[in-house]
């Protein structure tokens, strides 16, 4: 799941499903797709107790104040609102923009620059300075979804209601979001809520306590594996509740089409009789009043759902806590329904066209234009933004680059003789067997280098030209009849020797140990990989055979495979890593540094422009904070070459440096993914707890066993086993 929804099978989506429709179905509000995540990964309870039973450590969660700045709180996130006696523990499952001049309650039109606006933005045609841009947000949490031991009574949250200090009257928190960057504040919820699972919410995220961590399923706790996996777990997630035939949603809302229905056949407020109401106003709103002489001029309304739907009558009630998401996007989905069915492209009969102008302020902004004919048609459920982009500047045109963009340069391969050709493991009167490392030249052009001792034996007795059968043997990996067995011509030169001609195994790697045995006078050489005890992952590279970490350091690189090795058309961070890499001081255990400051120039050869300098600093920056790169101190000297560690007498200086780490690969499947859909009989089973029967205890060496698996999904020290729980270690089932 990990891989996201095409890639899991059908047995499984379905199991999914199953599970996630009655979610839907037991839950008052619309399931966002993050709180259905929430529901898979942390465990939600059916029977009412919600997530009172799970692991998660309600201490973690962010507080938020009402009428305060807070932190991003996307959809999805566990939170504790701060009251003036029990703390208040939340689920937020709907979240919409709450901008100041957005109409007021039982209004209809709201200012055009208002929808579609950024986050930060100061007034029509204003953005602001993109500084650490802030939002007004009102966030709808479910405060029950901790079960009813951490709920409180109706008559609580009445008062909390009634004073409005921490809630408003509806039951929500009104709170100023302040973003990182305007390139955050657009970030879409997915993204979003991946962002404070990796951070803010990292603890919760890793918790040993869960049924299976993240880390885990991706066998890794890199920052780019651990999104990669979570965004694909998402996707699997969207997809499900998507393809359900029971469900509807409005963008990653998810409701039940049966309380569609009910609602629809309802003629109390907010039923189907005020439905059709706000459908056929947002419909008519924009037609002028008719005039019997003279043009009339086009006219333009942005019409809010969240304002115009506590227009109604007796709706107030019941538009508190939860039941406002549901409200807002049953609206949302009778205007799509509307739009769809009843117009071409959103132009109406009347001349009107209707389309979605925001999906996130106040509910939803809908634009209503008369004459809507003069207006090029298109997706009218393709939010645009056209309110605020009405009030932009025309565009001028822009100034001309004064630099011109540099192309980075192809590092040159170290040669053999930095990085070594093998070791003589035995050579006697019969044969001789030796090691090497495979290199990037040996797969891009098809040859590997032979041992000088059997260029002399070969001289000697097969002439210049010689044809020997090579026989392949990756152990534990069945190879194909054409990669197992294969003719290889040898090239004798005066001193060195090659095969030539070798067509290498798809899996092959640069760095990875080959071991060689050739015996004197036969027409064969063998050549086989080692197994390693265990799978390990090194930066991107997941293997169970050895290698050699100063070849893999330096060859294995974004932009270098077995079709070429070029750093033309990499992004900024690819280009550091490679950079690092290919240029940096090697050491014996696979790591490189480079001098911080050369890093740019020995990107490109030359000083590059400023923005490609800033675009290679920031992803340093990056890179260091997510922990892929790491930060040391050398020293340069009177030549001007670095060292590491820094030499007495000489000045320091900042290097940048890799150095991958190397967690055991856990194999879910018995080593290979399950073909034709259907799961294998071997299956993993990772480490996770189990609950004890009242009156016994986990053994020493269980309390052990967790904490070692707290330490490898990258948890500090201190974790130990919850009371009433044991460990059962990872461990195969079936045969």
């Amino acid at each position: 799941m990990t891989k996201g929804h095409d890639a899991v099978p059908v047995e499984a989506r379905e199991r999914v499903r199953r599970y996630l429709e009655a979610v839907v179905e037991a839950r008052s509000a619309p399931v966002h797709t993050t709180v259905a995540f929430n529901a898979l990964y942390f465990g939600y309870d059916l029977g009412g107790d919600g997530y009172g039973a799970s692991p998660l450590c309600l201490d973690d969660f962010p507080v938020i104040t009402f009428g305060e700045c807070a932190p991003v709180l996307p959809v999805g996130a566990m939170v504790c609102v701060a009251t003036g006696s029990e703390p208040l523990y939340a689920e937020i499952v709907y979240r919409e923009g709450a901008h100041p001049e957005a109409a007021a309650e039982g209004g209809v039109e709201v200012p055009a620059w208002v929808s579609g606006a950024p986050a930060g933005a100061e007034g029509p045609g204003r953005p602001g300075d993109g500084t650490a841009p802030w939002r007004r947000e009102l966030l709808v949490p479910d405060l029950h979804a901790f079960g009813p031991a951490l709920s409180l009574s109706s008559a609580q949250l009445h008062r909390l209601r009634t004073r409005r200090r921490w809630l408003n009257e509806d039951g929500h928190v009104v709170v100023d979001v302040r973003y990182p960057s305007t390139e955050a504040a657009r970030r879409d919820d997915l993204t979003a809520y991946a962002d404070h699972l990796l951070t803010t919410a990292r603890q919760q995220l890793l918790s040993p306590f869960v049924p299976v961590s993240l880390a885990a399923l991706v066998g890794s706790t890199h920052d780019e594996d651990l999104r990669t996996g979570l965004l694909g777990l998402l996707d699997t997630v969207r997809g499900v509740l998507n393809s359900s035939a029971s469900l509807r949603t409005w963008g990653d809302y998810a409701m039940t089409r049966t309380s569609l229905a009910e609602c629809w056949r309802d003629t109390g407020p907010l039923g189907g009789d005020d439905l059709t109401s706000l459908a056929s106003a947002v419909e008519r709103v924009a037609i002028p009043p008719k005039r019997r002489h003279g043009l009339t001029k086009p006219v333009t309304v942005y019409t809010a759902v969240g304002p115009r739907l506590r227009g109604f009558p007796g709706a107030t009630q019941l538009l508190r806590g939860v039941a406002y998401a549901a409200a807002v996007c049953r609206a949302n989905l009778a205007l799509a329904d509307v739009v769809q069915g009843e117009s071409d492209q959103g132009l109406f009969e009347n001349g009107s066209r209707v389309t979605l102008d925001d999906t996130f302020e106040s509910g939803g902004v809908w634009r209503s234009h008369h004459p809507g004919a003069a207006e090029p048609p298109g997706d009218p459920l393709a939010a645009a933004g056209r309110g605020w982009t009405s009030t932009l500047p025309a565009p001028s045109e822009p100034e001309p680059e004064p630099e011109t963009d540099r192309d980075p340069v192809d590092q040159p391969l170290a040669d053999d003789a930095s990085l070594g050709t093998g070791d003589l493991l035995r050579s006697d009167e019969r044969e001789i067997v030796w090691r090497a490392p495979l290199r990037l030249a040996h797969l891009i052009d098809g040859w590997f280098p032979l041992h000088p001792y059997v260029v002399e034996e070969l001289r000697g007795s097969h002439g210049a030209w010689p044809v020997l059968q090579l026989e392949l043997d990756h152990r534990g990996t069945e190879l194909e009849e054409g990669e197992a067995v294969q003719k290889a011509t040898v090239e004798l030169g005066d001193e060195t020797g090659r095969l030539t001609g070798i067509d290498w195994p798809g899996d092959y790697f640069p760095g990875l140990v080959l071991e060689l045995r050739r015996h004197y006078g036969s027409p064969m050489i063998r050549l086989a990989t080692v197994r390693l005890e265990e799978p390990v992952r090194v930066g991107d590279r997941e293997t169970g055979h050895c290698y050699d970490p100063r070849v893999l350091i330096r060859e294995d690189t974004p932009g270098s495979d077995r079709h070429g090795d070029t750093a033309v058309g990499l992004g900024p961070r690819e280009l550091v890593v490679r950079t690092v890499r290919r240029c940096g001081l090697l050491t014996l255990d696979g790591h490189a540094l480079l001098d911080r400051a050369a890093l740019p120039s020995a990107a490109y050869g030359f000083q590059p422009t400023r923005a490609q300098t800033a675009a290679l600093e920031s992803a340093v920056e990056e890179l260091l904070t997510e922990g892929f790169l790491a930060s040391a101190l050398g020293s340069r000297d009177a030549w001007g070459q670095p060292h590491f560690p820094p030499c007495e007498g000489q000045p320091t200086i900042p290097l940048v440096g890799y150095c991958p780490t190397h967690p055991r690969v856990i194999r879910p499947w018995g080593g290979a993914e399950p073909a034709d859909d259907v799961l294998r009989d071997v299956q993993f089973v990772p480490g996770h707890l189990r609950r004890l029967r009242p009156g016994c205890s986990p053994s020493d060496m269980q309390r052990v066993a967790f904490r070692e698996h707290c330490r490898r999904l990258g948890k500090a020290d201190g974790w130990e086993l919850p009371h009433g729980y044991t460990f059962v270690t990872e461990h195969t089932r079936g045969h």
